[in-house]
């Protein structure tokens, strides 16, 4: 007799999706009231220790966040460039001027980015569309055309991805996918809106078919709801956004945006 062994679910998996957003909005909104170092590295600091309740690897989340954490910098170069200058001057040209001031700003917008793009990875990471979808419409209360709208174009995302790669196969096998890469690539890119176009105009006629354009209320083959489960979970971001702004404010680096 042989037994097979079943991936254990995940904590956050029993949070509601419409939960998640709002955990969402409670780790990113509370940063923008201070642009310090200190609390961009103790969020990111807390939000990665809640990573065993994601059921994500490090090394998928480190993966996810790369794309975030090479264009961050480019966040703090407006601040690098053009903050009110204090401490030492190291360069300054025209209106652009670099000082101590100016550096450690740059520095603590570009960490803020990583800290606002974090949680999304995090929560979202191993969400079902199908799931989210069922909360929207369900806990949100939104309306059924447009959640199910928004949910038929995600699952065709993959779909997009899938022509994509065929293309580029079918064109190198031709012996053209070598040479003229814009050429290549907007050529594609107009192929791929012609396959958008098409399968959008089959797939708003089957939905319509189906009765989705209608006035009468939906039905769900899964009930959403809320759970004591995600009570705890806002605490924990509310708790997590306290502790990071009250680290700043202890090391006396907490410094409000409009200052």
């Amino acid at each position: 007799m042989t037994t097979t062994e079943t991936a254990r679910p995940a904590w956050l998996d029993g949070v509601n999706p419409v939960t998640k957003l709002v955990l969402a909005v409670l780790l990113s909104v509370p940063l923008f009231a201070s642009i310090d170092v200190t609390s961009a590295l103790a969020a990111i600091a807390l939000q990665l220790l809640c990573l065993p309740l994601t059921g994500l690897r490090l090394a998928t989340v480190l993966r996810r966040l790369l794309p975030i954490a090479i264009f961050a910098p480019i966040a703090g170069v407006s601040m690098l460039l053009y903050a009110e200058p204090a401490g030492h001057i190291y360069w300054t040209f025209g209106f652009a001027t670099i000082s101590d001031d100016s550096i450690t700003l740059a520095i603590a917008v570009s960490l803020r980015v990583i800290a606002l793009g974090l949680p999304t990875i995090l929560l979202f990471g191993g969400t079902d569309p199908t799931e989210l979808a069922d909360a929207l419409a369900q806990v949100a209360k939104l309306p059924s055309r447009f959640v199910l709208g928004i949910l038929a174009g995600t699952r065709m995302l993959g779909l997009f991805l899938d022509d994509w790669r065929t293309m580029s196969l079918a064109r190198r096998a031709r012996g053209v996918g070598d040479r003229g890469v814009l050429r290549r690539f907007f050529s594609m890119a107009f192929v791929l809106l012609v396959f958008a176009v098409r399968r959008g105009s089959k797939l708003a006629l089957a939905m319509e078919a189906r009765g989705f354009g209608s006035g009468i209320p939906r039905t769900w083959s899964r009930p959403s709801r809320l759970h004591p489960r995600d009570a705890v979970a806002l605490f924990g971001g509310i708790a997590i956004m306290a502790l990071a702004l009250a680290a700043a404010v202890l090391v006396g680096t907490f410094r409000f945006v409009w200052s």
